[in-house]
C-alpha cells in the first residue's frame, strides 16, 4: 500500500513539475525561416548568474545547433539570438531601436540609432529568447518561458535545458505560403 502511494505521489508530481513550465511562443509568419542557417548568441538582460546565463546560452546553442543551424560569430550569423532574463518581479523598459549599427536590435541594441521604449512586468523566472534576421533587424521569433531561470543553481540547469526543449520542439516555423 505505501508503495502505491509512494508511486502515485512520485507519479503526481512529476506532472505538476512538468506543468510549472509555461513556454510560449510567436513568431513572424510571413517569415522564410529556410533561409537562416547560422547564427550567434548572446545575453541581452543578464538575471546576475553568469553560470546560469552560460547555461541558458548552451541550452538554446544546442537546441538550434540540433535543428541543423551552425553557431558563429555575430558578424558571420544569419540570425542573431538574444536571450534575456529575470529572477525577480521587475518592470523592464524595453527598447527598440531604429537606425545605424547593431541599433536595430532591440532590449539594449547597439550602436548610435532612434529609440521607442515601453514598460513591461517581468515575472519571476521568466527568460525570454528572441531571435532577429541579421540583414534586416527583424525580430522573427520569440519564446517566453516563465519558471526557466532561478537564483538557485541546482535547479537552474534542468529548468533551463527543459525550457529550451519546450521553446523549439517545433522550430523553425513552417512558412506559409
Amino acid at each position: 500500500m505505501k508503495r502505491r502511494l509512494s508511486i502515485v505521489a512520485v507519479v503526481l508530481l512529476t506532472v505538476v513539475f512538468a506543468a510549472a513550465q509555461d513556454v510560449k511562443t510567436d513568431y513572424d509568419h510571413s517569415f522564410n525561416f529556410a533561409q537562416l542557417h547560422t547564427f550567434a548568441v548572446k545575453i541581452g538582460t543578464s538575471w546576475g548568474n553568469p553560470l546560469s546565463e552560460d547555461r541558458a546560452k548552451s541550452a538554446v546553442a544546442a537546441q538550434l545547433t540540433a535543428k541543423g543551424w551552425t553557431q558563429t560569430d555575430e558578424a558571420q550569423a544569419d540570425a542573431l539570438v538574444v536571450i534575456h532574463g529575470a529572477t525577480s518581479t521587475q518592470q523592464s523598459l524595453n527598447t527598440f531601436y531604429s537606425g545605424g549599427g547593431w541599433g536595430g536590435y532591440g532590449w539594449g541594441g547597439w550602436g548610435p540609432s532612434t529609440a521607442t521604449t515601453t514598460v513591461t512586468n517581468v515575472k519571476v523566472g521568466t527568460m525570454v529568447v528572441d531571435i532577429f534576421d541579421a540583414k534586416t533587424k527583424k525580430l522573427v521569433f520569440r519564446g517566453t518561458g516563465q519558471d526557466e531561470v532561478s537564483n538557485k543553481p541546482e535547479k537552474n540547469q534542468k529548468k533551463i535545458e527543459k525550457g529550451a526543449e519546450k521553446m523549439f520542439k517545433d522550430f523553425p516555423p513552417k512558412s506559409k505560403d
